[in-house]
C-alpha cells in the first residue's frame, strides 16, 4: 500500500485520467475530490465490498434449487 500525505488543494494521479484532490479536513474526516472519466466505477470500500459479497452470495446455486427449476421447466413444456 503506498501512503502519502497530501493538505488541502494537494492531490494525486492515477494512471492517465483519475486525479483525487485533498478538499477539506475537518475533525478525524478528511474530504476528498476525484475528477474520473464518467465510465470510471468509483465506490466507497463499503459499498464495493458488498456488491463483492451480494455477487458471490447470488453465484452460489444449491443443488435442490437447479432441480426445482429443471422440474418447473419441464412441466411448462409439457402443459404446451
Amino acid at each position: 500500500m503506498l501512503v502519502l500525505t497530501r493538505k488541502i488543494g494537494e492531490g494525486i494521479v492515477i494512471g492517465d485520467d483519475v486525479t483525487i484532490t485533498i478538499v477539506e479536513m475537518k475533525g478525524g474526516n478528511v474530504r476528498i475530490g476525484i475528477d474520473a472519466p464518467r465510465a470510471k466505477k468509483i465506490y466507497r470500500q463499503e459499498i464495493f465490498d458488498r456488491i463483492v459479497k451480494e455477487n458471490r452470495d447470488a453465484s452460489q446455486w444449491d443443488m435442490i434449487d437447479l432441480d426445482k427449476i429443471s422440474d418447473s421447466l419441464t412441466v411448462d413444456k409439457k402443459k404446451k
